[in-house]
């Protein structure tokens, strides 16, 4: 934790207004983008294969998109029922 914080703070003057972003900035350096970015898309591809499997392609990859690998149980989920529209002048609606 001490390597980190050693990396993220190195030339930076802590009582300097611009601060937080200069660590912000050298924390995101940090981060793997590009291991990230490859993984997502294995994610996606597997999404589009389940989705368009289960008749679901749509809510497979928003939910893959927001949660990653989590998102491919969205195609085994049951379906909301289909109700059918209320008759005219009925007061159910």
């Amino acid at each position: 934790m001490d390597e980190l914080l050693a990396k993220a703070t190195q030339g930076v003057e802590p009582g300097d207004p611009g601060a937080f972003v200069t660590i912000f900035v050298n924390l995101m350096r940090l981060v793997p983008w590009g291991q990230l970015i490859l993984w997502q898309g294995v994610f996606l591809v597997v999404a589009v294969a389940l989705g368009a499997w289960r008749g679901r392609l749509a809510a497979t990859l928003g939910a893959t998109l927001l949660f990653g690998p989590f998102g491919w149980v969205v195609p085994f989920l049951p379906r909301r029922a289909v109700r059918p529209p209320p008759l005219p002048g009925s007061k159910n609606r």
